[in-house]
């Protein structure tokens, strides 16, 4: 039914113009900015989120002290309402918020984070609190699958720390970095709820996102923009996962 009223030029009797309306969307500026914007913002992202949960899965996969204190810790924004998380965020990063107030003793003058381009860091520091301790957990629960065998051998051949970590932990954390690394792009869409709730529907240009596109069409009721825009993303993502399959494929038959 989607595709059906992006084809056409209005949901309620309309007539077909094909991929006129594809058209229009791509020589929209707004919609440029915000897919410019969502791209972004994945791409700083997600590999931030993975080289952080991995390497806390890796330092509190050793024997450090409070170790499952510090577990707890990270899996802690995981069970956090949102609402509340929204105020905490708020009071942070607001003009005369507690970031701006400890800058203050260092004589930094004041920003405002979330009405200039220092937004986008603001949204990136959500998403990595949100989900670094979910990807954790499953990089914990990889390394703990990779057998004690294969280092003691590598130890007996003279491998030392860096060599073990290439040939084995990474190699063998390939089928758990893939499944990682899809669903730190799928969360990374989900953000648009923590934005939304801090920044509102017409945030500053630097997080316009995607969602916040077609959020902002579905009121509107330009239904076809809005479903020529989803379809849009949903091909995009098709197509990213396609390909990470192909290449989680060709790693996998390589190590067999």
């Amino acid at each position: 039914m989607g595709i059906y009223y992006s084809l056409m030029d209005s949901p309620i009797q309309g007539s077909f113009v094909g991929l006129a309306n594809y058209r229009e969307l791509l020589g929209n500026a707004v919609f440029q900015q915000a897919a410019t914007n969502t791209l972004l913002f994945t791409i700083i992202s997600v590999p931030l989120n993975m080289i952080l949960s991995l390497g806390l899965a890796m330092l509190l996969g050793g024997n450090i002290p409070f170790r499952n204190w510090f577990r707890i810790a990270c899996l802690v924004p995981l069970v956090v309402p949102v609402a509340s998380v929204v105020l905490i965020w708020k009071a942070v990063f607001d003009l005369h918020g507690t970031l701006n107030e400890g800058l203050a003793h260092w004589g930094i003058g004041p920003t405002d984070w979330m009405e200039s381009r220092s937004a986008m860091l603001v949204v990136i520091v959500v998403y990595l609190w949100k989900n670094v301790g979910y990807n954790m957990v499953l990089f914990l629960a990889g390394l703990q699958n990779i057998p004690t065998e294969y280092y003691e051998a590598a130890a007996m051949d003279g491998a030392g720390k860096f060599r073990k970590w290439t040939t084995i932990t990474l190699v063998y954390l390939t089928p758990t970095t893939f499944f990682v690394f899809i669903m730190s792009i799928v969360n990374s869409f989900k953000v648009f709820r923590e934005t939304y709730l801090i920044a509102g529907d017409y945030p500053n240009s630097s997080i316009y996102m995607l969602q916040h596109y077609m959020n902002n069409m579905f009121k509107s009721l330009d239904y076809q923009k809005l479903t020529s825009a989803a379809f849009i993303m949903a091909l995009i993502i098709v197509v990213l996962v396609l390909v990470l399959f192909w290449v989680e494929r060709r790693i996998a038959k390589s190590l067999a």
